[in-house]
């Protein structure tokens, strides 16, 4: 059974909410350990001062903020200790604000929020009253001795409470306006746009996260089983993809759609497309429909990428 890493309530005028905070994801990323090489010893790390080399002790650090190259304003623990964030168990709701009015750059870590027990009805009273008016809730609380802004918001019963980052944590855009915002010698034109407009048209389908899935991972985990079976394994370069040209671009894109269709009428299962976005194209996308077919069938996401891969040769 998962257990809560946070405990509360969610307060807003005169409501309070007893909560249980619970992590929405769950990290697969494969990790390694450092080895010496020659007999694949353990290497450990060890904290010691550049001045001697000499081995320091936990007890024996302070915290120091560099203000100039090698000059440090020294904090203890108690001062930093005085200043953490008052260890409330709230989620107190400041604002709310529409859902579409929020870039996802802001969003950080996810996490599901249950009701503690006793909570239920007042619980699903706020998750019924914020899904009807599709508003979310922009909050402040204290997670871990750090005080996180966040955003609570409901769909089928359920909060959900995503950490927010602060508006000083986020590049503007204007700081790389040069490089983004970079116009290019020829404006593309309108023919360009319409046939990029089908390949996106033909490409489109309803969200389903299950068709997704970590290629590099799922191949990594293989290696390791090989190398672990006495397999050799010889290594082959990568090759780095090239940006299309520009007085490529059409027919890299008529190749792409061509591809696309020739996918379709090579037996590829039709995927459903959105109703709200009929396509401009003879056929609907992609064969496999997103789902993994078995022995050496590709992925929806593989298939993409062949198309982008002629695109760019």
């Amino acid at each position: 059974m998962p257990r809560a890493i946070w405990t509360g309530s969610i307060t807003f005028g005169l409501l309070n909410v007893p909560v249980k905070l619970y992590s929405a994801v769950s990290s697969r990323a494969i990790r390694f350990r450092e080895l010496r090489e020659k007999d694949g010893s353990r290497v450990r790390h060890k904290r010691v001062a550049e001045a001697d080399g000499e081995e320091v002790a936990y007890e024996e650090m302070v915290k120091g903020y560099e203000i100039t190259p090698d000059q440090y304003i020294v904090m203890s623990r108690e001062e930093l200790e005085a200043l953490d964030p008052k260890k409330t168990k709230a989620i107190e709701i400041e604002d709310f604000v529409d859902l579409d009015q929020i870039d996802p750059i802001y969003f950080n870590q996810p996490y599901y929020l249950g009701p503690a027990p006793g909570a239920e009805r007042a619980y699903a009273l706020l998750a019924q009253a914020m899904g009807e008016q599709r508003k979310v809730a922009i909050a402040r609380f204290v997670l871990r001795n750090k005080e996180s802004l966040a955003a609570v918001r409901a769909g089928d019963g359920i909060l959900t409470l995503a950490t927010m980052r602060f508006a000083d944590e986020v590049v503007p855009v204007s700081q790389l306006q040069d490089v983004l915002g970079e116009k290019p010698d020829v404006e593309p034109k309108k023919q360009e746009i319409e046939m990029a407009k089908q390949v996106i048209d033909s490409l489109s389908t309803d969200f389903d996260p299950t068709a997704y899935e970590d290629e590099y991972r799922a191949e990594l985990l293989k290696l390791i089983e090989r190398k672990a079976s006495g397999e050799d394994i010889v290594s082959a370069e990568a090759e780095e993809p090239k940006p299309t040209k520009a007085p490529d671009l059409m027919a890299a894109l008529e190749e792409s759609l061509a591809a696309i269709k020739s996918d379709e009428l090579s037996g590829g299962a039709k995927r459903k497309k959105p109703e709200s976005k009929p396509s401009k194209s003879s056929g609907s996308a992609k064969s496999n429909g997103g789902a993994k077919s078995s022995g050496k069938g590709k992925t929806t996401s593989k298939a993409k990428s062949k198309s982008r891969a002629k695109a760019a040769k």
